[in-house]
């Protein structure tokens, strides 16, 4: 009969690791969807080239969000600059 074992050991570097990639791809994610939410009231209220800036500000937040996820800071400074400042041309094409 086959002997049955259960190994106890915990990995805590991969749980770690497992949890920082966790909650990195959740501040991705969440930057994501304010950049969708910022082009969505661009496309509904501008009034100038809405479309275009909304397209526009959409994919270079994606970019950015894309290259502060590959560089491991857990800061967030491009994306959340370039989101500051896409909100901020948004609200000033609709005002």
């Amino acid at each position: 009969m086959a002997e049955h074992t259960v190994d106890h050991h915990l990995d805590i570097a991969a749980h770690r690791s497992t949890y920082a990639n966790f909650v990195r791809g959740s501040v991705a994610l969440g930057l994501i969807c304010a950049f969708i939410l910022v082009s969505l009231c661009s496309f509904a209220f501008g009034h100038t080239l809405h479309v275009f800036m909304g397209f526009a500000g959409l994919i270079i937040g994606i970019i950015a969000v894309l290259i502060d996820a590959r560089s491991g800071s857990q800061r967030w400074l491009l994306s959340v600059g370039v989101l500051v400042l896409f909100g901020l041309i948004t609200a000033i094409s609709v005002g």
